[in-house]
């Protein structure tokens, strides 16, 4: 006893450990439940009620809002992709995301490319618009009923491979494709643009060529329009790959970067989609193919790389199957100039609402004009075309 003691004396200057306390067995778990019950309610609240000033988001992230419930919540359920979609998908992504080749900013190229039934009525008036412009352009001319007379050079021998075009069927699309796999064979063509044999230009070459060639979009109409003219001619049968919520409406008349006219021939899964359920007739519905494949794969596949409006005019006002058509007597310069004065992209739904849907036409973040090119003028129209020329295609 004493020799403990004596120890016990010895180690006065050390502190002696206290004994194990009890406590409540449920005390440490209970403020972990509490905690997490907190910030659970925290994020709940944070999705539902999104701040709505930009600085408290960014006093607790300076990623913002979305980086938040993004860091916190698990991702949204998804589908399973196809094998098919997943292949497409990296391939539409390695092209998207290819470094822009040379070629570009050395000696950049607009393909001009014409889908016609035969002969161009208005190349008299193209070839004004090309001239002194040698090597800053390229033309492709598809004729899909009898072979086209030319008389200008900048058209002589500019003919590919044609073949028939039915209105309404996926053979416009197929003439697209056909078009754009000539021209893309010549790599300083950096734009490509879709013209019809009724297609004026309502500027100059130089005023056109800067505005496609130093912008990084393409210019593909794209709507939503849930009336029967949109998504009801939207089919099931598109399922899984296109879902009626994707499904876009648009012009035909299109202008695309090198990049996007080439994910467009590397496409066949939501291609063959529409060339077997986008028909006239199919299933009570009249689905035009060239007016809802494009918007639509470009809504799926890369949705801010387009203008979603189209740079070709057509006035719609008539509400019939095709757009109004200028005669002669209804060119004047106050009608040119109203045309280019346009700096509004405007659309109507076909549904009982007749919704008007607006937006400006955004060239690199400025509002500008909206139409380079319109249609549909008559063969008639030509001596007047070219007699105002000047005056409404100058800047």
């Amino acid at each position: 006893m004493k020799t403990a003691q004596a120890w016990r004396l010895g180690m006065g200057d050390m502190q002696i450990l206290p004994g194990p306390r009890h406590r409540p067995p449920m005390k440490r778990p209970m403020w972990i439940i509490v905690l997490v019950s907190m910030v659970s309610v925290f994020l709940i609240c944070a999705y539902i009620y999104p701040p709505q000033s930009s600085a408290a988001c960014y006093m607790l992230s300076s990623r913002g809002c979305k980086a938040i419930i993004s860091d916190w919540l698990p991702p949204a359920p998804t589908r399973v992709y196809t094998d098919e979609e997943i292949a497409s998908r990296v391939v539409f992504r390695e092209i998207l995301n290819a470094p822009i080749p040379p070629v570009q900013s050395e000696n950049p190229k607009i393909a001009f490319m014409f889908l016609t039934p035969s002969s161009l009525p208005f190349e008299k008036l193209w070839d004004k618009f090309f001239q002194g412009h040698e090597g800053k352009f390229s033309v492709y001319v598809h004729a899909s009923k009898d072979k086209p007379m030319h008389f200008s050079r900048h058209f002589t021998d500019r003919d590919i491979r044609s073949d028939q075009v039915v209105w309404g069927k996926i053979s416009m699309v197929d003439a697209e494709k056909r078009l754009l796999a000539n021209a893309l064979q010549d790599p300083s063509n950096q734009h490509f643009v879709l013209l019809s044999e009724s297609c004026i230009p309502l500027y100059n070459f130089d005023y056109i060529y800067d505005y496609l060639i130093n912008t990084n979009i393409s210019f593909v109409d794209a709507f939503e329009d849930p009336g029967p003219h949109g998504n009801g001619r939207y089919s099931e049968h598109m399922l899984p790959e296109i879902e009626k919520k994707d499904f876009r409406k648009g012009a035909q008349w299109f202008t695309l970067k090198r990049q996007h006219a080439v994910i467009v021939l590397a496409d066949n899964l939501y291609y063959s989609k529409f060339r077997e359920y986008c028909k006239p007739g199919l299933e009570g519905h009249n689905c035009i193919a060239d007016e809802h494949y494009l918007p639509t794969f470009f809504n799926l596949v890369d949705p801010g790389g387009i203008a979603n409006w189209s740079v070709t005019h057509v006035d719609w006002s008539e509400r019939k199957w095709h757009p109004k058509s200028y005669k002669s007597q209804d060119i004047t310069y106050e009608l040119l100039k109203n045309i280019t004065s346009v700096d509004v992209s405007v659309h109507v739904t076909s549904d009982d609402k007749k919704v008007v849907q607006k937006w400006p036409c955004l060239w690199n973040g400025m509002q500008r004009p909206c139409y380079l090119f319109a249609r549909k003028f008559l063969p008639e129209s030509l001596d007047n075309l070219l007699h105002h020329f000047v005056n409404y295609t100058t800047i």
